[in-house]
């Protein structure tokens, strides 16, 4: 059996995985989310989220993505890899995965054909049928500028009122400097954020919250405030390092047969990071502005 369902939880609190059925809507990522939506729902064109590893952008990207879902308006495709050679490969990949051609063709289209393809279709999909056509890329720091600039184009087509192509770029802060040095893709985003890692309740408020997500429903608490702190100061409340704590410490609770993780627990995981030499020096991600 599985030790979560020792502890009387239906499904996992502590994956790592990016369920957005486990989504906590801190401050920073409920405003991320609402100003995103809201410039998709305008067809301003272009919203930037950047955020350090572990601060939550994917799994902010997959509640989008779910909230989309649920829109008959919307068509829309993710990006996970955003690593291409030549700006062909990059619109080929566009062009195939918005399903706009079948089969592949015996000749490889030009540069010049995939643009008209994906114009026509931005046009039929966005004017005639009034649909919203949304591309979201994650790991965005991984763009060249040889993509950046391809999307630069596609974001130029537009009718006197709104863009035919919403895009929703999610990545890591070093995005930030390349974006700063493309003074002409720049001045296109619509809305732009910079997410930090959670506050000391924030976190408090993330664990209570997957752990009633997961199904548990007994009055006792897993946690001590001092087991709390301890994994606050340890994570600096980066969300993706939280939960791989609480899962390392509730299976610690039960291997010790402690009825709840306190501090002794914490300790011991942290100085087996530190021994094993796993552990590195974090700097915390700053706000700082475009």
């Amino acid at each position: 059996m599985s030790y979560y369902r020792i502890l009387g939880f239906d499904k996992e609190p502590f994956s790592t995985s990016p369920d957005p059925e486990f989504f906590y809507s801190s401050r920073e990522h409920e405003r991320a989310l609402t100003n995103v939506l809201i410039e998709l729902r305008l067809k301003r064109g272009l919203s930037v989220v950047l955020g350090d590893v572990g601060t939550g952008k994917t799994t902010l990207s997959r509640k989008l993505i779910q909230d989309l879902k649920m829109r008959e308006d919307c068509l829309f495709h993710i990006m996970l890899d955003p690593v291409f050679e030549s700006n062909a490969l990059f619109l080929q990949s566009l062009v195939r995965n918005f399903g706009i051609i079948g089969e592949p063709p015996a000749q490889p289209f030009t540069i010049t054909e995939l643009r008209e393809k994906l114009e026509r279709f931005l046009f039929q999909k966005g004017i005639v049928e009034n649909k919203t056509v949304i591309l979201i890329i994650d790991e965005a720091q991984k763009l060249n500028e040889i993509s950046l600039e391809a999307l630069r184009v596609l974001l130029n087509y537009e009718t006197n009122q709104f863009k035919l192509l919403q895009l929703v770029l999610l990545g890591q802060s070093e995005l930030m400097q390349t974006l700063r040095g493309i003074p002409n893709f720049l001045d296109r985003i619509s809305f732009k954020t910079l997410l930090s890692p959670l506050d000391y309740t924030e976190m408090k408020e993330m664990i209570y919250f997957r752990i009633k997500q997961a199904g548990y429903q007994s009055k006792m608490d897993l946690f001590l405030e001092e087991a709390l702190r301890e994994i606050y100061q340890f994570t600096h409340g980066y969300p993706r390092k939280v939960t791989m704590m609480c899962h390392r410490a509730l299976k610690e609770m039960l291997l010790k047969n402690k009825l709840v993780v306190d501090r002794e627990i914490v300790k011991g995981i942290i100085e087996d990071e530190v021994h094993a030499g796993w552990q590195t020096a974090d700097s915390l991600l700053q706000k700082s502005s475009f």
